[in-house]
């Protein structure tokens, strides 16, 4: 019985993908900030909503859940979960896993603008990509928890990870990746397999005039950001889910606060553009959440120490809102003036000099 939650739950974000698809954007066009916002706010009140079943299920340990072994030490530790805690955890870690999805969104953009997808593809980009999404973080997922369950001392490594990770995001300067074309799993495919040098409209495969005569197949532009946006999520999962496993180990908490992130990431992406000025702080305050969270793991598991999941979950949230409300009080620093004011010809991007009448003889 207990497998039929997790059908039940991949049943839903199946109708969620299928609504998405086939009624919201059956037709190619350009998804507005309004319409982007509109669709966000959708899916996060049903994510909030679904800690409705997390809570009966966990409360009165419907089909097992609410119970599990959590190694330390190399020994197995009963753990029971009341409905209330299990609710704060997965809404922690839900907005955690949506939080450091903002940076994915960031990248996107760059991905969209190297291959040149303009903006009423990008949507179906965006949907199988991250459709593969899913499939690839639930196996990641599925990995880690063997593996933590097995190997108990990975959770310090998990921890040092995001320490380091941490580190990186406060202290070392980031770069922008804006050739995303010229890596490694990119190269591959142009090797295998042809590539058209132009767009096909919504296809990911064409034809192309072969050497010899007739057409062969090949993949278009749309299918390269398409092996980006996967990779890249790859990317940003060995952050994230690390993240969410040091917030706890249940694997269903950890799978559908992910999967509901992830669900909320494409329109996300269309809605960013309103949401830049709210999250100018979010990244330092990501880089001091990732570093707590990480030392928390450490002492966790070395001194096998766990308050209640409220004492343990406010530093996130307190962290997160203090993100959000320096972002929306602080105000922007002024832009520093030009070394040289700009003159009227130099604003309307006309040299007079060049149209000026020359003397005659030169």
């Amino acid at each position: 019985m207990y497998v039929l939650a997790w059908c039940g739950f991949l049943l839903v974000v199946g109708l969620v993908l299928a609504v998405d698809l086939g009624v919201f954007n059956r037709d190619v066009h350009v998804i507005k900030t309004k319409e982007a916002l509109r669709f966000t706010a959708v899916l996060c009140a049903f994510a909030i909503l679904f800690a409705i079943p997390i809570y009966f299920l966990y409360e009165h340990q419907i089909w097992g859940f609410g119970s599990y072994e959590r190694m330390a030490h190399g020994k197995p530790h009963p753990v029971r979960i009341h409905g209330a805690d299990a609710v704060w955890i997965y809404i922690v870690a839900y907005l955690l896993e949506l939080s450091l999805s903002m940076d994915n969104v960031f990248v996107m953009a760059v991905i969209f603008k190297v291959f040149r997808i303009p903006r009423p593809l990008q949507h179906r980009v965006l949907f199988w990509g991250i459709l593969g999404a899913l499939i690839l973080r639930g196996i990641m997922i599925g990995v880690g928890a063997a593996a933590i369950k097995r190997f108990d001392w990975l959770m310090y490594f998990f921890g040092a990870f995001l320490v380091w990770t941490a580190w990186k995001m406060l202290f070392l300067k980031e770069h922008t990746d804006e050739h995303p074309e010229e890596h490694w799993y990119v190269r591959m495919v142009r090797r295998f397999l042809p590539v058209s040098p132009t767009l096909e409209g919504e296809k990911f495969i064409t034809h192309i005039p072969a050497e010899g005569g007739g057409t062969r197949w090949a993949v278009t532009p749309m299918f390269l950001a398409l092996i980006v946006v996967e990779f890249t999520d790859v990317i940003f999962a060995v952050d994230s889910i690390p993240a969410v496993f040091g917030i706890t180990q249940d694997p269903f908490i950890v799978f559908t606060s992910n999967i509901f992130a992830i669900l909320g990431l494409r329109s996300l992406y269309f809605a960013i553009a309103s949401l830049i000025s709210m999250l100018r702080f979010l990244k330092p305050c990501l880089a001091v959440l990732l570093g707590y969270i990480g030392v928390k793991m450490i002492i966790s598991q070395y001194f096998d120490w766990h308050p209640s999941p409220i004492v343990s979950l406010a530093p996130i949230v307190l962290i997160l809102l203090g993100g959000v409300l320096a972002s929306k009080f602080i105000p922007l620093p002024p832009e520093p003036l030009p070394a040289e004011l700009p003159t009227d010809d130099t604003l309307t991007g006309i040299d007079l000099s060049a149209t000026a009448p020359q003397e005659p003889g030169r």
